[in-house]
């Protein structure tokens, strides 16, 4: 059974992340996202979902200048 955090208006969260083939950080931001305000702390879900949008930014900055360094 899915926890109802998990779900929004009927919709599978993990489900939805599988059919857009998310990678991990931007599954878990869609996640929090989602769930915000419906377990535990609003603000501390925004902060978890705002934490993997970094983390998924400085990993696509580095692959960025891999390829500029790779591409020279």
């Amino acid at each position: 059974m899915i926890p109802l955090h998990y779900k929004t208006d009927g919709i599978d969260i993990i489900e939805f992340c599988k059919m857009y083939e998310l990678n991990f950080n931007r599954g878990n931001i869609v996640k929090y996202i989602c769930r915000a305000g419906k377990k535990d702390s609003e603000l501390q879900d925004l902060r978890k979902a705002l934490d993997y949008l970094q983390r998924e930014i400085e990993h696509y900055e580095k692959l960025q200048e891999e390829w500029i360094e790779n591409n020279k």
